[in-house]
């Protein structure tokens, strides 16, 4: 039984962290539960900041995890703008900026991940933007507004998931848009070349123009103000506007810094955690973004930097904390809306982890699903504008045997059959 007279504290005031709160209530513990993030706003996920709420379809108060008056409905202590600045685990306290200690029974840390910087001159012009935070996306959806009246351009550096949405966020605005990216195509360490392209493709249809194998080395500008980008290879980009969109990277300091086990990050990064997500201190836990769990399922380390993990893996957290049994075996899972192509990802295949490619409809309409194999056995899949499918994929995916590649391709064959 958990003592009501317990402290449970949970640092990070993202889709975790209150997702955490509120299983800790639903499960009837009767503690004190303090939640603790160092943004101003109240707890909201991620998502809508490069889909919905960028494009404008989206109002702002729609992004939030729980409404305002939640919180005190619910009994959880909410320390908005306020940073832990360290973690004394022998006394078990956390310690706020304003030196503020506050005393545990259980931790969770659940503090996310912030984007990579580029390490080149210009990066401090007004116009380069960063997507992580509402206030981030607020000022970007500014930006596009401007930039499609005026036809101005964006540059993007990098063409992943965020790079990519935020392209199709400025195209339906009308802004001109170069994507520079390093890789040959695409998504290529997600997607590998095979559907890579599939993306590329998509982007040039809406007119973005891609420059692959390159990286920008300076944003140049005029009065603070940005007028072009360099690359390696010599080349240059008019710009009035540029996004560094190069990945995120978990904020792992509060728990290095407090001794607990880290992930290198070769390996992906993160914190340590077990498959009930309990770092190397049994009374210290961690989710979302930050946590590099030990895959029941997977039979590996892995990392995942997305919705569903953070919606799953608070509760998962908070579950373990309460001493219930927990093994969070979930396949990974995310989403992507661009233009008017909805996708769905399940599974875990980075290249050199698959040695076949299957294709079940098809790709010129851009109706179809894809699997990653391995010996015969589905490690994921993706569906482009087919829906609920997504049961099926999974169950593929967990039950870890060889399917006929043939019947898999074979639209006719029901994926449930295969199982």
């Amino acid at each position: 039984m958990v003592d009501a007279d317990q402290t449970f504290v949970i640092v990070g005031g993202g889709l975790a962290g209150a997702k955490a709160a509120e299983t800790l209530r639903e499960e009837g513990f009767n503690g004190r539960v303090i939640l603790i993030g160092d943004e101003r706003e109240h707890p909201y996920e991620r998502p809508p900041l490069s889909k919905g709420f960028l494009t404008g379809k989206e109002e702002r108060d729609s992004v939030f995890v729980h409404e305002a008056a939640w919180y005190a409905q619910h009994d959880v202590e909410l320390h908005r703008g306020q940073t832990v600045t360290a973690v004394d685990r022998e006394a078990r306290t956390v310690r706020l900026g304003d030196g503020t200690a506050i005393a545990y029974d259980k931790l969770l840390l659940a503090t996310g991940a912030e984007p990579r910087r580029l390490d080149i001159p210009g990066t401090d012009l007004a116009g380069v933007h960063h997507l992580r935070r509402l206030a981030h996306s607020e000022r970007l959806r500014h930006e596009l507004r401007k930039l499609g009246r005026d036809n101005g351009h964006l540059v993007i550096a990098g063409a992943g998931w965020i790079g990519l949405e935020v392209a199709s966020a400025a195209r339906q605005y009308g802004a001109e848009v170069t994507v520079v990216e390093a890789d040959p195509t695409p998504l290529h360490r997600v997607l590998g070349p095979e559907l890579g392209q599939l993306f590329a493709d998509l982007h040039t249809d809406h007119g973005v123009r891609f420059h692959f194998g390159a990286r920008l080395t300076e944003i140049t500008g005029q009065d603070g103000m940005v007028l072009a980008v360099r690359t390696d290879d010599g080349e240059e980009h008019p710009a009035h506007a540029v996004l560094i969109a190069i990945g995120a990277a978990p904020r792992t300091a509060l728990a290095e810094n407090s001794g607990l086990a880290l992930v290198d990050r070769a390996d992906g990064g993160g914190v340590a955690v077990d498959e009930s997500l309990r770092t190397s201190d049994p009374d210290v836990f961690a989710a979302g973004d930050i946590a590099a769990v030990q895959h029941p399922l997977l039979h590996t380390r892995l990392r995942v930097e997305h919705w569903a993990n953070a919606l799953n893996g608070g509760p998962a957290a908070a579950r373990a904390m309460l001493g219930q049994r927990v093994s969070y075996d979930r396949v990974p899972y995310f989403f992507t809306d661009q233009y008017d192509l909805g996708m769905e990802y399940s599974g875990w295949a980075p290249p050199g982890a698959y040695d076949q490619v299957v294709v079940r409809g098809d790709t010129g309409k851009r109706e179809f699903i894809a699997f990653w194999l391995k010996e015969g056995r589905v490690l994921a899949g993706m569906n482009v504008n087919v829906w609920d499918v997504t049961e099926p994929i999974q169950n593929l995916i967990r039950a870890r045997t060889p399917v006929d590649p043939e019947a898999l391709a074979d639209p006719s064959v029901p994926l449930e059959s295969l199982i």
